[in-house]
């Protein structure tokens, strides 16, 4: 079990009901083990941060609200280890599940808490972004922006300068660390009902914007997902209103001709996004 110091983010707008309930089971834990605990306060308008401080953690503020990914990405730079935790606001993490999580990151570089059930009127829109996401990806993401997670500041700085300040950081963190081939774990865990306000996620606007971000995640780590199935597509249906209307009308339709070219335009660029992608990866990590 990984040993050293960690430092804790909780991203919090307007919570200071669930805050509240989080870091009076949290912070008990914290001083006994001598964690960090920073709650990032997204320029909230109740009393989110006075509850913050009440129970001793540390405050950063926001002067206005930034979004969930602003608020990670000011807690991310703002913790003193290079271990870090983050969990939500509402209520619904146990701290008692710290350890698990630790105990796995002598091994991985990324630990993520998996939900076991997703329920409410999102759970299907998640479902199908999983799917998708899966399927880019190559391999199988139990839970795709599950908000409890560790994972080390030296790897995660590397990617921050493109992760999106709303809530699909952790959709854009997933994705990128398993493009890259950094070694991801998932523990299933039970998650309870949210304390406070209600979730101002929306599920066509944020399901729309977290199925584009997708997109964009893994045409910029690994293009040809994205542009060779098209380019078969194209070129498959090219084909055969070719051989159609060569049988039907016995001429070649310039329908099929220039749909044929356009998968083969489509696959050259993803040969060359490919290559631009490459290259970018490459200078970043230089």
């Amino acid at each position: 079990m990984y040993q050293g110091s960690l430092s804790i983010i909780i991203p919090a707008y307007n919570e200071e009901r669930g805050l509240d309930l989080a870091l009076g089971r949290l912070m008990p834990v914290a001083r006994e083990k001598r964690y960090e605990v920073i709650v990032i306060d997204d320029g909230s308008t109740d009393k989110t941060a006075a509850v913050a401080a009440r129970h001793g953690a540390r405050v950063v503020a926001h002067p206005g609200n930034k979004g969930y990914g602003a608020a990670l990405k000011t807690g991310i730079r703002s913790a003193s280890h290079e271990l870090i935790l983050m969990m939500d606001s509402d209520g619904q993490h146990d701290p008692s599940m710290i350890n698990a999580l630790l105990r796995e990151m002598d091994r991985y570089d990324m630990v993520v808490a998996a939900r076991r059930k997703m329920v409410g009127f999102r759970a299907p829109g998640k479902k199908l972004l999983s799917m998708v996401a899966n399927f880019l990806c190559g391999v199988k993401i139990p839970d795709l922006n599950s908000g409890l997670r560790v994972f080390r500041k030296s790897a995660i700085k590397s990617f921050l300068h493109f992760c999106p300040n709303g809530f699909s950081f952790t959709t854009t963190i997933t994705l990128a660390y398993l493009r890259e081939g950094y070694s991801v774990k998932y523990v299933p865990i039970d998650v309870e009902k949210r304390i406070g306000r209600a979730s101002t996620v929306a599920f066509l606007r944020d399901g729309y914007g977290a199925f584009m971000l997708i997109v964009r995640v893994i045409v910029l780590f690994n293009p040809l997902k994205v542009f060779i199935p098209a380019a078969l597509v194209l070129f498959t249906l090219g084909c055969a209103f070719t051989i159609y209307g060569i049988i039907a009308f016995h001429k070649v339709p310039n329908t099929g001709v220039l749909t044929i070219l356009s998968g083969i335009l489509l696959f050259f660029m993803g040969i060359l996004a490919d290559q631009i992608s490459a290259i970018r990866r490459e200078r970043r990590f230089d």
